[in-house]
């Protein structure tokens, strides 16, 4: 497993979304921002079910995401790596997290309308960096 140096964990922590890029079922890049989270080790996102980026992951494991820093915008963190596990979300404990963290709110703020949710958890096994 790829170690992100040590200089950019900062922009593991901040605010900014990550930019998540998947292969579509035509072949074609899918490219779409998400509230992340950082455990020390993986990247973590929530998705429902029901949306093609959860799809294209099922589909084929391998991720792209990058992360500018929010305080100065050339420099940025870029990691490919592998999904390594989908986990279940049925208390939105996870979204809620992230709400917390984007907005200052407990609980998601947006109705789920029954989506199921998920947590992406992401093994990076490759970094590039700039800044």
């Amino acid at each position: 497993m790829t170690t992100v140096p040590e200089q950019y964990k900062d922009i593991l922590n901040s605010k900014s979304v990550a930019h998540i890029a998947t292969i579509g079922p035509k072949g074609e890049p899918q490219s779409t921002p998400v509230w992340f989270g950082w455990d020390g080790e993986h990247i973590l996102f929530s998705l429902t079910k029901g949306r093609q980026k959860y799809h294209n992951l099922i589909r084929d494991p391998q991720i792209a995401l990058s992360i500018t820093d929010p305080k100065e915008i050339h420099r940025y963190l870029e990691i490919r790596g592998t999904v390594e596990r989908i986990d279940e979300d049925p208390n939105l404990d996870f979204i809620n997290s992230m709400a917390n963290k984007y907005l200052g709110l407990e609980k998601y703020p947006w109705d789920q309308s029954g989506d199921e949710r998920v947590v992406i958890v992401v093994k990076p096994e490759h970094t590039t960096h700039q800044g």
